[in-house]
């Protein structure tokens, strides 16, 4: 499908995330970019019967990610400011919804993406810690 050039139904992403998460052996899942949208989400979680602990948001301005983007310096076609504008709306349109219906549930837990590196990774250390322990450096 993905050669082809078309989308590729939810319903067998979900089946393929739901092998590999039965294959895996492990209980606990980071599913980095999915669900990109609410019909994602509602499948998901109609397939697999399963609701997430917790959504982790990276939350970044437009005008910082641009910023990144165009200086990450890795050759890629799509590191223009018009395809990189254009994939920001998109995620407005499509993912933001679904960030909101976690936050209305009150599983988002949302990292201020626009601070330097180190500091965004010891806000989702603590994020991935348990309530019971302390973050170490």
């Amino acid at each position: 499908m993905i050669k082809e050039g078309k989308i590729v139904p939810s319903e067998v992403t979900i089946k393929l995330l739901q092998k590999a998460m039965l294959e895996s052996g492990n209980d606990k899942f980071l599913i980095d970019g999915f669900p990109r949208n609410e019909e994602n989400r509602a499948a998901f979680e109609a397939v697999t019967k399963i609701e997430p602990e917790f959504v982790l948001f990276f939350n970044c301005p437009e005008e910082e990610m641009e910023r990144r983007l165009l200086s990450r310096n890795q050759g890629r076609e799509d590191d223009n400011i018009e395809t990189i504008r254009k994939r920001f709306k998109v995620f407005l349109e499509s993912s933001i919804p679904v960030i909101e219906y976690y936050k209305a549930k009150g599983k988002v837990r949302e990292i201020d993406a626009a601070k330097p590196v180190g500091e965004v990774f010891e806000a989702v250390k603590v994020v991935f810690t348990p309530k019971d322990e302390k973050v170490t450096a």
